[in-house]
């Protein structure tokens, strides 16, 4: 197999890639995978209506969701737009005053600015309401999204893998990627050179990650070439966000991206206005940028001060619920809850999703966390975060009688609801859970995917730089992960600001590595200390620091 190592082999079998072409594709610099934008349904009519509108001098609008993956595309869109026409703008509507999609008074607003055609972007497939009201009142729509279809959909020219008409070979885009699938098809029919498109991958790279798509087929392609171009600085915004949190931008990683420049693009949304992370992705100007810059770090500084003050605040209410029944969750009789449904108050509704993530890491359960609509405090929004096996999405279609406005995914779903059917909501889905859970008593158990066994001999450079070439991980081609049995640890210190997290010397008799343990050194440091053997379960990464490098293992689990 042109003498690919084994271990790769191996590891890309584990990923479903068996066929040479496939592994060859998997692991080229250069991947081809990658389908004609004309395959998706709407997409000619879509391009055509878009040039006879500009040939018009007509104003187009540019209308996005709120996170990363809305922002790149509405950003990606735009630049594209304005080799073709000045009369261009941008509409990102605020998560606090008008919630997720389309809605009728930013329609209006936008009417009254001029546009006579609204394109959307990660958004408004089943807006079928919204939609006819722009109709009515004389502009034209396109909607682009890749969210599910389970509604009415929007009668119009509608641009989305997931139309069940729809022939397109891959389903799973992300809002920028079908963005990015127009801009392909506008770039053939104008003729605009094929740099118009290279210039735009970074942004591919930045929604496609923080969407938490998967990284196969067409994505990985785009995914792959755009943290090249992310990498050579070409945009200044976010060179510029790159060097204000000491990230390296040759260094940039899909992790990198996901753990960092994502949050700062999604802390504009969460705090203040996402347009400001827009605005930092297409300006020019170096003072735009460095306020743009600032204030996405000082957003960022405060989600996480509230996210870890709201993250405290529901693990006290939990905990002091679980000692009138039971230690704890995972000790729970079936008397102890299936999910986790929490009604906060006062908690920043930029952040509950965050937290309701971080509550399910920690428990175990499908976990949601609602809080008070605007001022009203008789309609509640709500968020929630699901574990592998249930299918969150499916759990809350049952009920969405109870729903004002609901959708979603497995992992994550959000609605609105009026607050009198809190109690019925919680009622079902404890019931639907518990049956569920007779069905399979392993519904809640954490699921470790483990690649490979191996000895600490075998985790050098050359094993760290191998893991390397199946980059970029992220949703289904997660790093791969490692059992090493039988270690012991050594030269162990704490770190964090409250001592949470652990780094060790891990030894197996065959060899020695770095470890670090995050979130949960106070549970294991007995062991750790005592000098017993334990399996050590974690990702391999060389670690770059002053010119220096070294190989270290991230824990994600101790074996005792």
């Amino acid at each position: 197999m042109n003498e690919i190592n084994p271990i790769i082999i191996e590891l890309l079998r584990k990923r479903g890639i068996t066929d040479e072409a496939d592994i060859q594709e998997y692991l080229s610099e250069k991947p081809q995978k990658t389908y004609n934008p004309f395959l998706l349904a709407d997409m000619e009519a879509g391009v055509d209506l878009i040039l006879s509108k500009i040939k018009d001098g007509e104003q187009i609008c540019i209308y996005g969701d709120y996170d990363a993956d809305g922002i790149t595309a509405v950003s990606l869109l735009y630049q594209v737009l304005s080799e073709l026409t000045e009369k261009l703008s941008y509409y990102i509507p605020s998560r606090f005053d008008e919630g997720y999609g389309l809605n009728t008074d930013a329609i209006q607003t936008i009417k009254k600015s001029g546009a006579g055609l609204i394109i959307t972007v990660d958004c408004g497939s089943v807006s079928y309401e919204e939609v006819e009201y722009a109709k009515d009142i004389g502009i034209e729509m396109i909607v682009t999204d890749h969210h599910s279809i389970t509604n009415r959909r929007a009668d119009c020219i509608l641009i989305n893998p997931k139309r069940p008409d729809c022939p397109y070979p891959f389903k799973h885009l992300a809002g920028v990627g079908v963005a990015f699938k127009l801009a392909q098809a506008l770039q053939q029919k104008s003729g605009l050179p094929k740099s118009v498109l290279t210039r735009v991958l970074d942004l591919v790279a930045l929604g496609t990650i923080g969407d938490v798509v998967p990284l196969t087929n067409e994505n990985r392609t785009m995914v792959k070439f755009g943290i090249r171009v992310v990498q050579s600085a070409m945009r200044p915004g976010l060179k510029r966000l790159l060097q204000c949190i000491s990230l390296a931008p040759e260094k940039v990683s899909s992790e990198n991206i996901a753990f960092a420049v994502v949050p700062h693009l999604n802390a504009a949304g969460r705090m203040k206005n996402a347009g400001v992370a827009a605005e930092l992705l297409l300006s020019q100007n170096q003072e735009e940028i460095e306020q743009c810059v600032q204030t996405l770090i000082d957003s960022n500084r405060t989600r996480k001060t509230v996210q870890e003050q709201t993250y405290r605040q529901c693990i006290e209410v939990l905990e002091n619920e679980r000692r009138k029944k039971v230690d704890t969750l995972k000790d729970a009789d079936k008397s102890a809850e299936n999910a986790i449904l929490l009604y906060l108050p006062s908690a920043h509704e930029g952040i509950t999703g965050i937290v309701a993530g971080k509550i399910r890491e920690k428990y175990g359960r499908p976990t949601l966390i609602v809080t008070p609509s605007g001022e009203s405090d008789t309609i509640l929004k709500g968020t929630g975060r699901s574990v592998e096996k249930v299918n969150l999405y499916e759990l809350l279609k049952n009920c969405e009688d109870l729903f004002l406005k609901f959708g979603g995914h497995a992992g994550a779903c959000g609605f609105l609801m009026e607050k009198e059917n809190l109690p019925v909501l919680r009622q079902r889905i404890e019931g639907k859970l518990t049956e569920m859970f007779e069905e399979d008593k392993t519904l809640f158990d954490l699921e470790q995917h483990i690649d490979m066994e191996l000895s600490l001999s075998m985790i050098t450079e050359e094993f760290a730089e191998l893991i390397g070439l199946l980059e970029p991980f992220g949703s289904e081609n997660p790093k791969p992960l490692f059992r090493v049995a039988n270690t012991k640890a050594s030269f162990v210190s704490r770190m964090g600001t409250e001592q949470q997290h652990a780094r060790f010397t891990a030894e197996d008799g065959s060899g020695r590595i770095q470890c670090v343990l995050f979130h949960k050194a106070a549970e294991y440091m007995d062991l750790l200390l005592s000098g017993r053997r334990f399996n050590a379960v974690g990702t391999v990464e060389m670690q770059y620091w002053n010119g220096n490098r070294r190989i270290q293992m991230i824990l994600s689990n101790i074996e005792k």
